[in-house]
């Protein structure tokens, strides 16, 4: 993540209450997301962008309203699973491309969950796209654009100083959590949840917490009637319609939610 100069302003919404934050400080640049401090030091606006990635941001672009359709995904996604009992970063809702979020310390250590073969498990082990799994594959990587987030396991967390054996089990054990949920909800809109990518943080209190987002840039989604793929790998592989993918995506989990 690349170090922010300035300051901005912003007015809260109704989701926080009608007030101000201001002397905004922008801290963190992600691929995808902006960070920035507020006034209360355990609080974060967290702004999503236009920026596309993939490949480790060797392929880059941007689509208009890629940051407003992420955005309203996580924050449907995070509300339903608060609701289920897992705990978010999420604070509030702020506007179209802005939420308020708990300021946590991420941890290193990425969460990949798989319920079908698909993406960088089929090139590895030479799987054809679209095998289900028994049960579900759980994957550690390590949080690292340099190295291009290669997979870990729990030893290697460990030595690494990246989680404690505890902790990657509470990982893997949420994760698996949020898999069960999150395939029961998708598949209510007539999609499947192929797999996805999730990161936690650690909060002040010490407890651990979902963090980042959820959305098409994180989870592989197909139609579950015609097996069209409604997320980026539509930008992956050149398949045009890429925002259109998950404006549908948005307009099923609206459906469901209303």
């Amino acid at each position: 993540m690349i170090p922010l100069d300035g300051f901005l302003s912003f007015r809260v919404g109704k989701g926080a209450g009608e007030r101000y934050h201001q002397r905004m400080e922008p801290i963190y640049e992600g691929k995808a997301k902006k960070l920035f401090t507020t006034d209360d030091p355990e609080v974060l606006r967290m702004e999503y962008k236009d920026d596309a990635t993939a490949f480790n941001a060797q392929k880059k672009t941007q689509f208009e309203n890629k940051g407003k359709l992420n955005k309203a995904i996580t924050l449907l996604m995070y509300q339903m699973l608060e609701e289920k009992e897992v705990p978010t970063h999420l604070v509030a809702d702020v506007d179209e491309v802005n939420l308020l979020v708990k300021k946590v310390d991420i941890l290193m250590v990425e969460v990949i969950v798989r319920n079908l073969a698909a993406g960088s498990f089929c090139k590895r082990v030479g799987v054809e796209e679209g095998a289900v799994f028994r049960t579900p594959i759980v994957e550690f990587s390590y949080k690292s654009d340099e190295l291009g987030d290669p997979l870990i396991n729990d030893d290697y967390a460990r030595e690494m100083g990246l989680a404690t054996p505890a902790e990657c089990a509470f990982l893997k054990e949420q994760a698996l959590v949020i898999n069960a949920v999150m395939t029961e909800f998708f598949l209510e809109v007539g999609l499947k949840l192929v797999d996805f990518k999730i990161e936690f943080g650690k909060g002040t209190d010490g407890k651990i917490v979902l963090a980042d987002e959820i959305s098409p840039d994180t989870c592989r989604l197909w139609d579950a009637t015609t097996g069209k793929k409604m997320d980026k790998d539509r930008f992956r592989e050149d398949l045009g319609g890429v925002m259109e993918g998950y404006e549908e995506v948005l307009k099923r989990l609206e459906a469901a939610r209303n």
